[in-house]
């Protein structure tokens, strides 16, 4: 389980719509999350529609009864939010447990001893701060394997900035903690010029520490918490739930990849052992039967070798089944690839000013002709990748080899990409086709969680977040 809490000194900057559409959006990328809330005020409840009267166990209980030994079950405190989303609530009386435990020394980490303790129910715990540094702040601090830091692109984002990174440096070091701490820019509007001011300072000042992902100023969020409904469910197609798709995508992204159980690597090795008795088992039938005369062997002449074909007559062996395979695969003529209709392509004649060799065969590569050899290369290697149009049809394929997801997003599908998943091929290229009405769209390729242009089309403009879209016009 990673544990993500969110902090920052600063009010007003909002980190309890960051906490719950986050924790919202890592659930519906089919994520286990927990959220907590540390915040007396209760806002998490508030804005994911619980009601406060119906609280029965909250956070008070769960941290108060674990430091007097009488500790309460996690799942009897949560309520059930959405699929694969639960939440720890926090109600007013939440502040009577500072002063009545804030001086014992154990009291700062006890959550974090509860979360170890539930470590294999979920994938994430999303903790939401309040607004000032007290046991409750120092609580979900120490508890943390990553700390979100959420600033708003105003006037007042980047003072105290730095101090807030060094109190939560400091704290975390007397604890012998290191917790990974991020940046990110909040309720960011484009069209002032004071808020693009402030975030390229914050990408100048704290370099390698600010999310590549910017959350928008988007009224949809707010009306979703007003509504009591996570921006996953109040608005699914607003640019507020693209932003946080792409947050949570990027902290996905992150994710460590997980090593194999020992069960799983013993029942490996019990497949290993048991491939290579059959194969010995089959080598040793057929070695046996290279001595017996099979009616459709061909009659050896003396002093000749005897045909491969009345050799292995029977059953064939393993290297005549490579050979044959490989023999056809060498000897199948490639498939022809069409030109795209999209870009218009220059005949190698166009390119090198002069003819090309009559087609009786592809001519070898030599110092005169290698350089349109690879040009024709290269032709058809755009014409496989990017995007190309086919009567009514529009083919989307690129190369990822190391890839395991690779999805599409653009004016089409309201940028997102989720609804758009590009199929594997059994080469192990990533394509999808879709019918699209006449016109220019914009478009960009989600590869693992990470956002990027199609670098197989030249066609692409800057967007606003001073990243590329790629282009493509749509022609009936």
């Amino acid at each position: 389980m990673r544990t993500i809490t969110i902090a920052n000194q600063k009010g007003g900057c909002g980190k309890t719509t960051v906490a719950i559409n986050l924790a919202a959006t890592l659930a519906q990328e089919g994520r286990r999350v927990l959220l907590i809330d540390l915040d007396p005020q209760g806002h998490c409840a508030l804005g994911t529609a619980v009601p406060e009267d119906q609280v029965e166990l909250s956070v008070l209980e769960l941290v108060s009864q674990h430091l007097e030994g009488d500790p309460v079950e996690l799942s009897r405190v949560t309520w059930q939010i959405a699929d694969n989303l639960d939440l720890a609530p926090a109600r007013a009386n939440l502040a009577t447990l500072e002063p009545r435990l804030g001086q014992r020394e154990d009291a700062d980490i006890a959550l974090r001893d509860i979360l170890a303790a539930n470590v294999n129910r979920y994938d994430y715990a999303v903790i939401d701060c309040p607004p000032h540094l007290g046991m409750l702040m120092r609580s979900g601090l120490f508890a943390a394997d990553e700390v979100i830091i959420p600033v708003d692109t105003g006037y007042f984002a980047l003072h105290g900035l730095t101090r807030q990174l060094t109190t939560i440096e400091e704290l975390c070091e007397r604890r012998g903690l290191r917790p990974g701490v991020r940046i990110l820019a909040n309720q960011y509007d484009v069209r002032t010029k004071l808020a693009r001011e402030v975030l390229a300072e914050l990408r100048s000042r704290f370099k390698g520490t600010v999310y590549d992902t910017i959350v928008n100023f988007n009224t949809k969020l707010k009306e979703g918490v007003s509504y009591g409904q996570p921006i996953t469910e109040f608005a699914p197609h607003s640019m507020g739930a693209r932003d946080f798709q792409k947050l949570a995508r990027e902290i996905i992204a992150a994710e460590p990849t997980k090593a194999p159980s020992s069960d799983l690597l013993q029942h490996v090795e019990r497949l290993a052992a048991d491939a290579e008795r059959l194969l010995a088992t089959t080598t040793t039938l057929v070695d046996g039967r290279h001595g017996e005369e099979s009616p459709r062997s061909e009659q050896k002449e003396p002093g000749t070798a005897a045909p491969r074909e009345a050799v292995t007559s029977g059953t064939p062996s393993p290297a005549d089944i490579v050979a044959a395979t490989s023999a056809r695969v060498l000897t199948t003529p490639a498939p022809s690839i069409p030109a795209s209709p999209l870009i218009h392509r220059r005949t190698e004649s166009e390119k090198s000013g002069r003819e090309l060799p009559a087609k009786a065969g592809r001519p070898a590569p030599s110092r005169d002709n290698g350089d349109l050899y690879h040009e024709k290369i290269a032709r058809k290697i755009e014409d496989v990748y990017g995007v190309r149009q086919e009567g009514e049809v529009l083919v989307f394929r690129t190369r990822q080899p190391e890839a395991s997801e690779v999805q599409l997003a653009g004016d089409f599908n309201d940028w997102m990409p989720h609804t758009t998943p590009m199929q594997r091929l059994h080469n192990g290229d990533f394509e999808v086709r879709l019918r699209l009405p006449r016109g220019h769209y914009r478009y960009r390729l989600v590869v693992d969680g990470r956002w990027s242009h199609d670098t197989q089309n030249p066609a692409n403009e800057t967007n606003e977040y001073g990243e590329l879209n790629s282009l493509v016009d749509v022609r009936m």
